[in-house]
């Protein structure tokens, strides 16, 4: 039969996490990439082929040249139903307003044809038709016929304002836009009224064979701007683990819950022995209660979680987690999944208690109802010294791991192992730890301190049930809040170490620095593209790389990291020559294809190999060359060796200042990921914990009553029970940290070969300080609240006391 009152805490941690589970799978289903609204009135769309890398590398596709494009266009043109078709080109421009950079979603500018992709109206002026004029969104608050500086990859350039449109972005010219942006990556087509989306979509397939796709649908919005679908990745990162973590932390959660309440029942579980009731029977029974209580807390979590889901998003738009288009839309398969996650949920937690209640015999229980003291079984050990050798092992990993992305993964699987395993070996940690401390306790506990580490002693499997979401809890927020700052200072002092300069010029609300500005500095600059590696007899593009135009003799100055393991950097010039890295696996001389941004195949000349560390990128090759072939590329980077007065859209920092800001809008959002996961899992042991003492106060109220009745006042009983809650505490805080500490040496071992220099450990104490308070604060409220309500009354004198 359910017991209402020692079913709540499994109930709650059920509903929690299948409301976490519910409201993350929502949200991942509603991630689909969204359809630009520059391109929402071209039902068809033809992308450029893509390239081969990694789902979260996020490059564009490789472009076509201007030639293919043309022939393409033509082509696509003159298919049944297509009104028109319309390369779609992409350049960077920036208006100045009030002589400073306007907002971040002014950046890209377009040919006018464009706009009939996106449904654009002008609503005041006429098209742009030559050099120097321009159409731009009314909300910049420009007016027809007024001059307007714009920000392109050269320089400020003065236009005139033609027109005014009613949305984003900046349009010229069609001639003006095929000189800044050669290479197209897109082709839009216009159908007319009664034209076939689908018909229309595999004649354009016949055309640009293996050379694109045509895309329809939702299936457009493979075309969502590169930075939205790096967003919406980290998104579905951040939901999937807060996912994964919920069930993990709910099945742990549950599993010591029921463990704590089939060793409170062990009377009642010998007695349904004692008059017949098969193991399987009571296993069964088991079962039951704990399908009950996952059904029922299932549902609710479900619905709860359906409820957040609209909020949550609207969280995850607001902390940069997801694009601005994100919408919470309801699938049929994560209220399957959430419906089936419950009740699954609690079958796996409770096997191993219901194991337990099936061995319990009816004398052994009649007699271990007063002490409980039976050591763990063998193959418990067994298990546990498995959990604990696979954690060990996942440790090793995450040491000689070669990527920070990889060696986390490791390490958090490792501690899962490694918290796994000490929960189930806890019962035997749980004595030799009690005796470490027992010094301090009988120094300055007296007759409580004696009976504190009296009970731990006794009821080791109470006080390791107990301990558990301590230990949990405090092993994640050590583990996932020291990761991400040792990870964050490692990283940051290895990129200051690395350049040899006095300051830094980076953009200032812009992506980038132009031309004009670089100049302006005088310094060394690096101006980033993305080409596309071609190896003979392979068709046409492999894979992206980063290319970064130089200045060869600047940048080996500013670059303490360079190794030149072949050739000479002083070899790269002309347009024809490359310096790549040992990976390649190419000698100087060697031939190296590959395709610029503007769609154009080269074929470079390798004059140098350098060390894989050595460069920010994958390849170098002289600035001219980035510019000649990518007339919208932006420099990243200048190092100079004085302060000076920064140019227009851009400022100046130390080099410390600008190694800690390189990654800082991802460190952003990867801390507010680990505040997210510490609070989900100190959410979970803080209700554990509460849950799982208000439970063992109830059963513990009859002893507490005799220990009134032997003399002791109600404030030292209650004293009793806070020292007992500390207790408790302190010892899954010290496994959970030791849990931690494993894993965090393995992180920082990783790390140290990564940037090869010593690494220091960094532990927030701050949040491990605030997640044991927590802990703490919660169990003495729910044992010494109980306790005090049930001592409200002096208990009568016993018949041994009136004796005497």
């Amino acid at each position: 039969m359910v017991s209402i009152r020692r079913s709540v805490s499994a109930f709650v941690a059920v509903a929690i996490g299948v409301t976490l589970v519910a409201a993350a799978t929502l949200l991942l289903a509603s991630g689909r990439p969204q359809v630009p609204d520059r391109l929402a009135r071209a039902a068809v769309v033809v992308q450029s082929p893509e390239a081969g890398a990694s789902a979260d590398s996020f490059v564009p596709t490789r472009p076509w040249s201007a030639t293919a494009t043309a022939g393409l266009v033509g082509r696509l043109a003159a298919l049944p139903g297509v009104a028109a078709a319309v390369p779609d080109r992409t350049f960077y421009a920036q208006p100045l307003i009030d002589g400073r950079p306007a907002a971040s979603d002014t950046h890209e500018g377009h040919g006018w044809s464009s706009a009939q992709l996106g449904g654009l109206r002008l609503t005041n002026g006429e098209p742009p038709r030559r050099p120097g004029e321009v159409v731009v969104g009314r909300a910049l608050g420009l007016r027809t016929g007024a001059p307007v500086t714009l920000l392109t990859a050269v320089g400020a350039e003065s236009y005139t304002v033609t027109g005014l449109v009613d949305g984003p972005g900046v349009h010229v010219a069609d001639e003006v836009a095929a000189t800044l942006a050669p290479g197209v990556r897109a082709i839009g087509l216009v159908l007319a009224a009664d034209a076939d989306p689908e018909r229309v979509a595999t004649a354009a397939r016949g055309i640009v064979g293996t050379d694109g796709r045509a895309l329809t649908g939702d299936a457009r919005g493979a075309l969502e701007p590169r930075n939205d679908a790096r967003t919406r990745w980290i998104g579905m990162q951040v939901l999937t683990a807060t996912a994964a973590l919920a069930g993990f932390v709910t099945v742990f959660v549950v599993a010591s819950t029921f463990a704590f309440t089939i060793a409170q029942r062990r009377r009642e579980l010998g007695l349904l022995r004692a008059v017949g009731a098969t193991g399987r029977q009571v296993r069964r029974m088991v079962y039951g209660e704990a399908l009950v209580v996952g059904a029922s807390g299932g549902i609710v979590g479900l619905l709860v979680g359906g409820g957040l889901a609209p909020l949550l998003g609207w969280l995850l738009v607001d902390a940069g987690f997801e694009p601005s288009t994100f919408r919470v839309t309801y699938e049929p398969w994560p209220v399957a999944l959430s419906l089936v996650a419950g009740p699954v949920i609690s079958l796996l937690a409770v096997w191993s208690a219901s194991r337990r209640a099936a061995r319990v015999r009816p004398l052994e229980a009649l007699r271990e109802a007063a002490v409980e003291q039976r050591p763990i079984g063998r193959l418990r050990v067994a298990t546990g010294a498995l959990l604990v050798a696979v954690g060990v092992a996942l440790s090793v990993g995450t040491a000689t791991a070669d990527e920070a992305r990889v060696a986390g993964q490791y390490a958090l699987y490792a501690v899962m192992a490694l918290v796994a395993g000490a929960t189930v070996l806890s019962p035997a940690v749980v004595g030799p730890v009690v005796r470490l401390l027992r010094s301090p306790v009988r120094r300055r506990g007296g007759a409580i301190g004696m009976l504190v580490r009296g009970g731990a002693l006794t009821a080791t499997r109470r006080t390791a049930s107990t301990a558990a979401p301590v230990l949990l809890t405090v092993a994640f927020a050590v583990l996932v809040s020291g990761m991400v700052r040792t990870t964050t200072a490692a990283y940051a002092a290895g990129r200051a170490d690395n350049v040899n300069a006095g300051w830094i010029v980076l953009p200032d609300r812009a992506p980038g620095l132009s031309e004009q500005a670089v100049a302006a500095t005088g310094g060394t600059a690096l101006l980033p593209t993305t080409v596309f590696r071609t190896d003979p007899g392979t068709a046409p593009a492999d894979r992206p790389l980063t290319a970064l135009g130089v200045d060869p003799a600047g940048f080996a100055a500013a670059n303490r990291a360079l190794t030149v393991v072949a050739g000479s950097l002083d070899d790269l010039r002309g347009d024809d020559t490359v310096v790549v890295t040992a990976s390649a696996n190419l000698r100087p001389s060697e031939p190296y294809a590959v395709v610029f941004a503007d769609g154009t195949l080269v074929s470079l000349r390798v004059v140098a190999v350098v060390t894989d560390a050595s460069l920010p990128g994958d390849l170098l090759v002289p600035r001219a060359v980035v510019r000649t072939h990518d007339p919208s590329a932006l420099t990243s980077t200048v190092y100079v060796p004085d302060r000076i007065a920064p140019p227009v859209g851009a400022r100046i920092v130390d080099v410390a200042t600008w190694a800690a800001e390189a990654d800082a809008a991802e460190d952003r959002l990867v801390w507010l990921f680990t505040l997210l996961l510490i609070g989900v899992s100190a959410g979970y042991g803080a209700i554990a914990v509460a849950n799982t003492l208000l439970l063992a106060a109830a059963g513990r109220a009859a002893d507490l009553r005799l220990i009134r009745m032997a003399g002791a006042t109600r404030r030292q009983v209650v004293w009793l029970v806070t020292a007992e809650s500390a207790l408790v505490v302190l010892i899954g805080a010290l496994l959970g940290g030791a849990v931690a500490f494993v894993g965090l040496l393995s992180i920082r071992a990783g790390l140290a070969e990564q940037v090869g220099a010593p690494v220091d450990l960094v532990v927030p104490w701050s949040v491990v300080a605030g997640v044991v308070g927590l802990c703490l604060l919660l169990a003495v409220l729910a044992s010494v609240l109980p306790t005090w309500r049930s001592l409200r009354h002096r208990p009568a004198r016993s018949s041994v006391g009136v004796a005497g």
